[in-house]
């Protein structure tokens, strides 16, 4: 009792906390610093409690009290503080600070209203706010047509993804005669579902797909670099992994839907490959790093069509985490690229590949041995992959690692994937999903084909195959060209002139 009164009044205190800035005042950003600090310190508290004493059996009206909600609201408000405190000192002379500032408490606040939701019509408002907000910040430079051109895309899309969240949410009140998601999610998970579920499961799939920017609706977030530095550490490391939070909240549904589950496993499954291949072409640091989040939220979102939902919010709050640090620290990235311009790796010899294939096999094979390797296999393919790939380059390197400082290095990241796993899937709850053989199969020949390309784009570059491929990549297979154009067909827009075309066109005049 004394903690679902706890979580009354703290759960609404760190989503409206963010608000008390907004307000003009020339102490603003002292108060955000303020505000975000003590939402994240006051979210960490309820975690925390929700931890030791477990979940109240009921929500809290509007508010969902569980473990992945206030979980996220931990996540956000930490992000917000952290991005905020760099803005402070990126925006220090920049004279529309307050407008940034304004923007960007709106979308916190959004984000947190929609992740401790529990009311279908407050989650889609939360999930329209996001976007309006959002907007707002990825136009704070209006005169770039870049920022223009993604940020006139995202916005059509977002209409798209709001349209199939809002169709979707209909369809489950038509069915339950509620607004509550735990009601609703309670309901799905004691009956089969109907024709009418599947099709919302469906729209739900496609809401996250969009909105995780997967291909080929994913130019705008590989454009929106333009914007400011914290602007693109807020989209990555706390917007742009919404659409993973919302598989994962309506995972009930998602587990029993197998065409949904196909059109994320066909979608994100082809996004996942495709983005990290294109990374491998790229030069610029940020625009590496948004390809790098697309094939990330392809992954995520992939964990969850396997049924891999403890992975998928693991992955979530790691990936969030590091592409904060990542973009607060694209500046010095930069120095670091250029210096491994200059560090050749060789190829790895036969006998290279032969012992990292063995060490990373055995390893595998010993892990089954005393804990077992649950279904489904394709993750722990790609782990076998990633250490056998990484061990085959140490080898070629001539390091000083010595092979027992190798092998115990597999055996720390083997040893600290499962335990995270693990941990995370205990405090989550149990999902009902059903292992498909098809569907691990798929995922399976994706990684595989990921590995042999990568060998050959890193070690086979001068081969004329390779060459062409190389240039495909670049371009991105010109998905973004064709959504550009049929963006612009079906809405058409005036982008900015820039310095430039402005010279140009008052000498043109003259």
């Amino acid at each position: 009792m004394q903690l679902s009164i706890l979580l009354t009044y703290s759960l609404p205190a760190v989503v409206l906390l963010p608000l008390l800035a907004v307000t003009p005042n020339s102490s603003r950003w002292a108060r955000a610093q303020i505000a975000t600090g003590l939402a994240a310190a006051l979210a960490l508290i309820s975690w925390l409690l929700l931890i030791t004493t477990g979940a109240p059996q009921s929500s809290l009206g509007w508010f969902n009290p569980s473990i992945l909600n206030v979980t996220m609201l931990v996540l956000i408000s930490f992000i917000a503080w952290i991005v905020l405190n760099y803005a402070k000192t990126n925006f220090e002379s920049d004279g529309d600070n307050q407008r940034f500032l304004r923007w960007f408490l709106l979308t916190v606040c959004a984000v947190m209203v929609t992740v401790a939701s529990n009311h279908l019509l407050v989650f889609w408002l939360g999930w329209v706010a996001i976007s309006l907000s959002m907007h707002q910040l990825l136009m704070f430079y209006p005169n770039r047509n870049r920022a223009a051109l993604a940020a006139h895309k995202k916005f059509i899309f977002a209409r798209l993804a709001e349209l199939c969240l809002a169709v979707a949410f209909g369809l489950l009140y038509s069915q339950h005669s509620t607004f509550l998601i735990t009601e609703i999610l309670h309901e799905v998970s004691n009956a089969p579902l109907n024709a009418v579920h599947q099709v919302a499961a469906f729209l739900i799939a496609l809401a996250a797909l969009i909105k995780c920017a997967q291909l080929p609706l994913h130019g705008w977030l590989i454009q929106v670099v333009e914007s400011p530095t914290p602007v693109s550490a807020l989209m990555h490391a706390g917007v742009i992994n919404m659409g993973g939070f919302l598989l994962l909240l309506f995972a009930p549904l998602f587990g029993l839907a197998l065409a949904a589950q196909w059109l994320v496993l066909i979608v994100a499954g082809l996004t996942t490959v495709i983005a990290a291949l294109v990374m491998m072409t790229r030069i610029s640091i940020k625009v590496r790093l948004a390809w790098s989040t697309t094939a990330q939220m392809g992954l995520m979102l992939v964990e969850c069509a396997l049924g891999l939902y403890e992975l998928a919010f693991l992955h979530l709050l790691a990936h969030s985490c590091y592409k904060a640090y990542a973009f607060l620290n694209s500046g010095n990235a930069v120095d670091e690229a250029m210096q491994k311009q200059f560090l050749a790796v060789p190829l790895p010899n036969l006998q290279g590949w032969v012992l990292a294939g063995t060490i990373s096999l055995g390893l595998l094979l010993g892990l089954k041995w005393a804990v077992g390797l649950p279904a489904p296999l394709s993750p722990w393919l790609l782990i076998g992959f990633a250490m056998m790939f990484t061990l085959a380059i140490r080898f070629s390197q001539l390091q000083t690692l010595s092979w027992l400082k190798s092998l115990l290095m597999c055996i720390a990241l083997l040893a600290s994937y499962y335990l995270l796993k693990t941990s995370v899937a205990l405090m989550l709850p149990v999902v009902e999903h059903s292992y498909s053989v098809a569907a691990d199969l798929w995922i399976s020949g994706l990684f595989l084909s990921l590995l042999v390309l990568n060998f050959l784009l890193q070690y086979r570059a001068d081969r004329l195959a390779v060459k062409k491929l190389f240039i495909a990549l670049n371009a991105g297979f010109y998905l973004d060209e064709w959504s550009s154009r049929i963006t612009l067909k079906l809405w058409a827009i005036s982008l900015p002139k820039n310095a430039v075309q402005t010279r140009l066109s008052l000498l043109g005049e003259k």
